[in-house]
C-alpha cells in the first residue's frame, strides 16, 4: 500500500507572471499546466492520493476537468498546504508547487529514496557565482537554492506549520521546529516558473493546442412595467423593463452562457444564482466583465462573439451599433468581432404577442498561445 500523497499547490494569483492569464492555466497542449504537472508526477509515482489546492474562484472550474481531489486554498502557500494536510492519511507527503513544471525522473527517485532519512527532503542547486549579503561577500558554497518537490513526514510538518509565522517553503518550517533536512542536488531542468520568461527556459512544456472552441447561450425575460430597459449593456427606449433578479439584460446573459459554454465552465447560474441576494438588480456589465476576466485569466482568448435578439417590441435597429460597441468595450475584441442581429417571430409565439425578447448568443475562443508571445 503506498504510503505517499502528493499535494499540488496551484491556488495563487500569479501576480508576479505579470499576464492576464493565470500561468496555472497556460495550457500545455489540450491540458492547463495545473493538470499537466498532476498528471506527470502521478503517472511517474506510486502514491496513495493527489490533492491540488486552487483558488476558491477556480475550484469549482477546476473540477470539471477530471476525477482529482480539488480543495479550495488559503490566502498564502502556507495556509493553502495546511489546509491539504487536513486530507492527508499517509505518513508521508511530495509537496511541490505547480510552477515547478518540468521535474526529472533522477532528482524525483533520488527524493523519493531519501525519505527514510530526515523529517523532510530537500532537492536544491549550488550557486556558482560570487555572492555578496549585505556589501560582505560570503562563501558561495554555504548557499543553497531550494527547489521543490519537497518529502516530508507528516506529522512533523503538521507540527511545523502550526505557527503564524509564515515560511516560503517547508523546510524552512521543519528546521524552525528542530527537525531534521537532507539535501539532495536538484536540477536546473526543474526551473521555477515565476516571470513569463521563464517559460523559455522549459523545454518540457509543449504548446498549446490549436483549437477553436465554441459555446451557445440562449436566455428569456418577460417584461414588466415600472422599470427601465437595458439590452446589450445599454438602455433601450421602451414602455417595458425585463422581469428579472437582476437588471434583466437578456442579451448579456445569453452571452455570458455562451462564454462559459465555450470553456465548459457551467452556466450563468452557477455563477450567479437568483437565490443570492447579492446579485439583486446586479448590472449584467459587471457579471459580462468579471465571466471575460475569468474566461481570460483560465487559458483562453475570446475571438468572436454574434448575438441574434429575437423582439416583436421595441425596434432595436437604432442600437444595434451602440451595443456592438459596448460589448466590443467589455469583452477587449474589436468591433468587428462583434455582431448583434435583431429579428422579430412574425408575431408568433409569446415573442410575437409582445410578451418579452428571447436572444440566442454564439461565442468562439481559442487557448492563449503563451508560445508566440
Amino acid at each position: 500500500m503506498p504510503d505517499l500523497t502528493l499535494v499540488i499547490l496551484s491556488a495563487g494569483n500569479s501576480t508576479r507572471f505579470a499576464r492576464n492569464v493565470k500561468k496555472q492555466w497556460l495550457r500545455i497542449g489540450e491540458k492547463p499546466l495545473w493538470q499537466f504537472v498532476t498528471d506527470s508526477l502521478k503517472e511517474r509515482m506510486d502514491i496513495a492520493d493527489v490533492i491540488v489546492t486552487a483558488h476558491p474562484d477556480e475550484a469549482a472550474y477546476m473540477r470539471k476537468h477530471g476525477p482529482y481531489t480539488i480543495i479550495e486554498g488559503g490566502a498564502s502557500r502556507q495556509e493553502s498546504l495546511q489546509k491539504a494536510l487536513t486530507y492527508v492519511k499517509t505518513p508521508y507527503l511530495l509537496v511541490t508547487d505547480v510552477a515547478r513544471a518540468c521535474v526529472p525522473d533522477t532528482m524525483l527517485q533520488s527524493i523519493v529514496e531519501a525519505k527514510e532519512r530526515a523529517d523532510i527532503v530537500v532537492p536544491y542547486l549550488p550557486v556558482p557565482d560570487t555572492v555578496v549579503y549585505r556589501n560582505e561577500t560570503i562563501d558561495r558554497d554555504e548557499v543553497r537554492l531550494i527547489q521543490t518537490p519537497q518529502l516530508s513526514r507528516t506529522e512533523t510538518l503538521r507540527k511545523a506549520l502550526d505557527s503564524h509565522r509564515l515560511y516560503t517553503d517547508d523546510s524552512s518550517a521543519v528546521r524552525a521546529i528542530g527537525g531534521s533536512v537532507y539535501y539532495i542536488k536538484g536540477s536546473t531542468n526543474a526551473k521555477k516558473i515565476t516571470v513569463f520568461d521563464d517559460l523559455e527556459a522549459l523545454p518540457c512544456l509543449k504548446a498549446p493546442a490549436e483549437r477553436v472552441k465554441t459555446g451557445i447561450g440562449f436566455d428569456v425575460h418577460r417584461f414588466c412595467r415600472d422599470r427601465e430597459m437595458v439590452l446589450g449593456g445599454i438602455p433601450v427606449k421602451s414602455e417595458f423593463g425585463f422581469e428579472a433578479h437582476s437588471d434583466g439584460d437578456v442579451a448579456l446573459h445569453a452571452l455570458i452562457d455562451a462564454l462559459l459554454g465555450a470553456i465548459g465552465a457551467g452556466d450563468i447560474g452557477e455563477r450567479y444564482p437568483d437565490t443570492d441576494m447579492a446579485n439583486k438588480d446586479i448590472d449584467s456589465k459587471k457579471m459580462l466583465a468579471e465571466v471575460v476576466r475569468f474566461v481570460t485569466a483560465t487559458g483562453h482568448e475570446i475571438q468572436n462573439v454574434d448575438i441574434t435578439v429575437m423582439a416583436q417590441t421595441p425596434k432595436l435597429s437604432p442600437y444595434k451599433d451602440r451595443m456592438r460597441e459596448k460589448i466590443s468595450e467589455i469583452t477587449g475584441i474589436a468591433p468587428i468581432d462583434v455582431n448583434i442581429k435583431a429579428t422579430t417571430t412574425e408575431r408568433l409565439g409569446f415573442v410575437g404577442r409582445k410578451e418579452g425578447v428571447a436572444v440566442e448568443a454564439v461565442a468562439t475562443v481559442k487557448y492563449y498561445n503563451w508560445k508566440r508571445i
